[in-house]
């Protein structure tokens, strides 16, 4: 699975669970995507404290969670039809045609390379479906985050690559790239970097900044004076005067897509 920052998901790694919760509709559209029968393996490749793989297991399917991270997998909940196996994208501890699909939330950013996970994922799944929730700020619209926090933001772009380009180097010359938006909504359990989009009092919680990479990971002088800002015109009014039409709003494109790689995509 994915190759973490060992430092990084040791620290945010030690609250995930409670703020970084399963969404239903984003388990819902890798269902929806995946097309196989319930009771169908699946590996969950970076799996982190394994929401996203009970979540899968709740609505029936086998999953073998791959990890790296010991103090993710720790905080993970037993359930009977999820088995944990520590390992990197680029190196699967699984046999060759182990499982009948591949998925990977929000964690393609930290693999080592996408081309060595890309022949992985086609050893263990050979003819897919690959099912990939990822995200590219070049198609975000609407969004105020760089304002406040231009050095965060301006990061996103050399952590996330053109999407284009991500799934030219994943279809590793045989699977068919598919992409398709995906609205982040307005109110969203997975409380993810972007969650707080009509939300903007979140990012004054630190426990969410710090179970997210973007954060966790950037220089603390980015988030301070970006939280500052912030904090004055929540109680000015001037963010609402600015952006107070999002809090009405159900959905925005934030630049979250779905890939999904397979030999014959619909």
């Amino acid at each position: 699975m994915a190759e973490y920052e060992e430092p990084l998901y040791d620290t945010i790694g030690k609250s995930y669970t409670v703020t970084r919760k399963a969404d239903t509709r984003i388990t819902t559209r890798v269902i929806d995507l995946l097309g196989l029968p319930i009771g169908s393996l699946i590996a969950d490749i970076g799996a982190g404290t394994g929401n996203y793989s009970n979540a899968l297991a709740d609505r029936g399917y086998r999953v073998v969670a791959i990890e790296p991270s010991s103090v993710m997998r720790a905080q993970s909940s037993p359930h009977p039809m999820v088995r944990w196996i520590s390992g990197t994208a680029e190196s699967i501890p699984l046999q060759n045609n182990a499982v009948y699909g591949v998925v990977v939330i929000l964690a393609i950013h930290h693999f080592r390379s996408a081309r060595e996970a890309a022949l992985e994922f086609r050893r263990i799944c050979p003819g897919g479906p690959v099912v990939i929730l990822t995200y590219d700020p070049r198609l975000g619209r609407g969004f105020w985050f760089h304002e406040y926090f231009p050095g965060i933001y301006r990061r996103e772009f050399e952590r996330f690559p053109p999407i284009e380009e991500v799934a030219a180097t994943l279809a590793v010359d045989v699977w068919k790239p598919e992409v398709r938006e995906f609205m982040l909504p307005h109110d969203l359990s997975d409380k993810n970097m972007h969650s707080g989009w009509n939300r903007p009092e979140v990012y004054l919680d630190e426990q969410m900044r710090n179970n997210t990479s973007g954060f966790a990971g950037s220089a603390e002088a980015d988030a301070r004076q970006g939280l500052s800002r912030l904090k004055e015109d929540l109680q000015s009014g001037a963010w609402d005067a600015r952006h107070g039409h999002l809090r009405e709003q159900n959905a925005l494109n934030t630049g979250f897509v779905f890939l999904k790689l397979a030999s014959n995509s619909e």
